[in-house]
């Protein structure tokens, strides 16, 4: 590494709730152990800044991203951390996604202050979720559950359900345990039935495009998990060709194994009646394009109808 990049400053773009500071500080730690020096710049984005709406409300494409990518713009900052699922489908064509961390467990949880809670299928508990997808796969899944807005940091989540705003909380694993609350969990759902949001359990790193190449590949290097990028971007071609943000009930899931790739994606009616999902497998060095061929094959089965369906609902709300 020559002396100038070892003598730069990393400033590293993140929001300011516990979970995105503890992204922002792992993406530091592996910086540091490259021998980059850092610094944490908080930002605040118009998801945090808005939480007496659900996500759907705001037009959530770019809520939790686009002051980042602001100050990435500006030369504010040379990288932004976002939780991957959060980034928006399509990336400003003078931005990139430079990498994606190691991915941690995907599926989603179940937490509450009661360890006796059961989740079963006759259950008629209230749940919090902010997810558009979650909400959902539990109507399809456990018709008598009903669900209640549970928008904040997951240590507001926490205090609305100490509150008993609701009778248990439904997030990502990974959050959960990267906080140190995953004694609370009392149920974790099967990923090939809860199948996760794009992205789910990894941390994206975004830099402007013209950053000095040799800097850009330094961070690459001491950031990117190769495995975690491939599937990434199996899922991200699935999340673009279906044109949908966080607030569509899209899902996706990529793994690699046998020398190839295997993604299982699809989308979910809001009122849970209708589900497509598909899998579909291949080489793993044509990832991006196995996730555009399986979102091609949902919307033509019927997809593209339920994405109307829902922007109708939408616009008539």
């Amino acid at each position: 590494m020559v002396e100038d990049i070892k003598d730069r400053i990393i400033r590293i773009g993140t929001r300011g709730s516990k979970l995105a500071l503890w992204q922002a500080e792992a993406a530091a730690e592996k910086l540091q152990a490259a021998g980059l020096k850092t610094e944490l710049v908080i930002i605040s984005t118009k998801g945090d800044q808005v939480l007496d709406k659900s996500l759907d409300k705001i037009g959530s494409k770019g809520v939790f991203t686009e002051e980042l990518e602001v100050s990435l713009r500006e030369g504010e900052v040379e990288i932004a951390v976002h939780s991957a699922k959060d980034v928006q489908s399509t990336i400003p064509a003078d931005l990139e996604l430079i990498a994606f961390m190691e991915r941690e467990q995907v599926n989603d949880v179940i937490l509450s202050f009661d360890p006796a809670f059961k989740l079963e299928r006759a259950s008629s508990a209230v749940i919090g979720t902010s997810s558009t997808r979650r909400r959902a796969l539990l109507k399809k899944y456990y018709p008598n559950i009903s669900t209640a807005e549970s928008r904040g940091n997951l240590q507001t989540r926490l205090r609305k359900l100490e509150e008993k705003q609701f009778d248990a909380l439904m997030l990502a694993y990974a959050g959960v345990v990267r906080m140190g609350y995953d004694h609370l969990i009392v149920h974790t759902f099967p990923e090939d039935e809860f199948v996760p949001a794009a992205g789910q359990g990894s941390v994206a790193i975004e830099c402007a495009r013209n950053l000095a190449p040799e800097l850009k590949q330094a961070i690459k290097q001491a950031l990117d998990h190769t495995d975690t990028h491939l599937c990434l971007l199996a899922e991200r071609g699935f999340l673009r060709t279906m044109e949908g943000g966080c607030s569509i009930p899209s899902f996706a899931l990529a793994t690699l194994g046998n020398g190839g790739i295997s993604i299982t994606g699809g989308l979910i009616s809001l009122d849970g009646q209708t589900l497509l999902q598909e899998t579909h497998t291949g080489a793993a060095e044509k990832a991006e394009q196995l996730g555009e061929q399986l979102a091609t094959a949902v919307l033509n089965q019927g997809g593209d109808a339920i994405l109307k369906s829902i922007k109708a609902q939408r616009s008539e709300a």
